[in-house]
């Protein structure tokens, strides 16, 4: 019996470098160095021209982290965005920045950009009457809202902007899409090679970029939604780690108390490939990717392969705009630390 499946044209979506580096530790065009900043795990990926990705060149960071929900999780990584924008965020005096919040307030997943710039400290305005304090530099901000919305392509209405006002850089903020559950909410990317709108959803937009827009774009993004098939692929995975996990942890007689409270996925597991076919069949012979892939296959030509995001995700969208805006305020303007929330 043949088991190869054609997975060639399928195609999970996400906007994650990462995401492709943890898959592919030896990649050619690409360097990756992790390490821990106050306890959030930092992953610096530096694409050249020439990379097995097939992304743009340039500087992909990723902050993951735990709940942030959790007010001293928050104040971590606040402290660690803003000194990563810093490195990247260089104003010069008078120098005119302009934020960007993609994506539609009217759908929560997608309202993290609008929310973003609600709480943005604009000060372009106070600049034009000469009344702006030495502290602050010049910031202004808008949402533009969606082409479903307005008629107007996004891209365009951006580019507008920027040749009517005259920005000396750009920061947009957007939400995107991953291919791991355990990133959800959890995870903040920062490029120097722009985004395209939308592309979190399948829905890819005009790019914005120094390319299209002639001045440096940086773009800050929190992965909100999941494919159906990437958390059915994940939860197949998380079987048979918790099957592995019992037949190892079970032979402790002393772990048997606090069996139930530990989270097998933070523990080292041997995988057997034997335990693994023998415990899932065919299905256990595959590689991550091609499980995504072949579970993509059989769900996507129904219309099954739903965008998924989680239950609570009003209250986290809310926690991470904070945590962005306040980062984006305490690296550009001279302040005290902003207070959290």
């Amino acid at each position: 019996m043949n088991k190869e499946v054609d997975l060639s044209k399928y195609q999970i979506r996400t906007d994650l470098a990462i995401d492709y580096v943890e898959e592919n530790k030896e990649l050619k065009g690409v360097k990756h160095k992790t390490e821990v900043v106050n306890g959030i795990k930092v992953t610096n990926v530096e694409l050249d021209d020439d990379n097995e990705l097939s992304k743009k060149k340039g500087k992909y960071i990723t902050l993951e982290f735990e709940d942030v929900t959790d007010y001293k999780n928050r104040e971590k990584i606040i402290d660690t965005l803003t000194f990563v924008l810093k490195k990247l965020i260089k104003p010069k005096k008078n120098s005119l920045g302009l934020i960007i919040g993609l994506g539609n307030d009217k759908i929560t997943p997608d309202s993290l950009g609008p929310l973003v710039v609600n709480d943005i400290i604009v000060t372009n305005h106070l600049y034009l009457v000469n009344e702006l304090s030495k502290n602050y530099k010049r910031l202004a901000a808008i949402s533009p809202g969606v082409m479903g919305e307005t008629g107007i392509e996004t891209g365009d209405i951006i580019e507008a902007i920027v040749k009517k006002v005259k920005p000396n850089y750009l920061i947009a903020i957007d939400s995107l899409a991953s291919k791991s559950i355990e990133r959800l909410n959890k995870t903040i990317q920062i490029t120097d090679t722009g985004i395209h709108p939308g592309s979190g959803v399948g829905n890819k937009r005009k790019e914005l970029s120094y390319e299209s827009l002639g001045i440096p774009v940086i773009a800050i993004g929190v992965p909100t939604v999941v494919d159906a098939s990437v958390i059915v692929s994940d939860t197949i995975n998380f079987i048979y780690k918790n099957y592995a996990f019992n037949k190892e942890y079970m032979k402790d007689p002393k772990s048997k108390l606090t069996f139930n409270n530990v989270n097998y996925l933070n523990k080292e597991i041997k995988e057997n490939k034997l335990d693994k076919e023998k415990l899932l069949g065919l299905v256990g012979t595959l590689d991550d990717e091609e499980l995504q892939m072949l579970i993509y296959e059989v769900l996507n030509p129904i219309g099954y392969n739903l965008m998924v995001t989680p239950k609570e995700i009003d209250f986290v969208i809310e926690k991470l705009s904070k945590v962005i805006s306040i980062s984006i305020n305490n690296s550009i303007h001279n302040l005290e630390k902003m207070s959290k929330i």
